[in-house]
């Protein structure tokens, strides 16, 4: 079978539907795993490196920037396909790349940062990123909104 012909061009409007519903299903899944689930980890393992209220401008500058990538590498390449796949598995390498890069310069240079956090931290940028990109992918697609077949 030729993928080629069953690829989409995805339009304006499909780019925006997807940045869209990428960010809103990545920060659904962030928000679930730092308010609920592993929120008392990080604080616990941080101490003291935690600052104190957050930054809420850095931290909003990295979600607009995170899920432009998640969007361009990942839920992009899905809707052009009309498939979840590969936006999970695109989705999930940028997440393997961005958290390890983070976390591991982190344990490099920052005196005291916890080792334990490293693996945690890992493991759920990349289950993230792919979960987002996948879920992202699949609303956009179920509701036509990436573009028209190409010719």
């Amino acid at each position: 079978m030729n993928r080629d012909r069953e690829r989409t061009a995805v339009t304006g409007r499909g780019w925006l539907a997807s940045l869209l519903a990428t960010a809103v299903a990545f920060g659904v899944l962030d928000g679930v795993w730092l308010g609920i689930v592993a929120g008392g980890h990080y604080r616990d393992a941080l101490g003291p490196l935690a600052a104190e209220p957050a930054n809420v401008s850095a931290a909003a500058l990295f979600y607009v920037v995170y899920c432009g990538g998640l969007t361009y590498f990942g839920t992009v390449e899905g809707v052009a396909a009309r498939r979840v796949a590969p936006a999970a598995l695109r989705g999930g390498m940028l997440g393997l790349v961005a958290y390890s890069t983070w976390d591991l310069t982190s344990l490099a240079v920052i005196d005291g940062f916890p080792v334990g956090i490293v693996p945690v931290d890992i493991a759920w940028g990349t289950v993230a990123s792919a979960l987002a990109c996948g879920l992202a992918a699949a609303a956009v697609n179920r509701l036509g909104l990436g573009g028209s077949p190409r010719r």
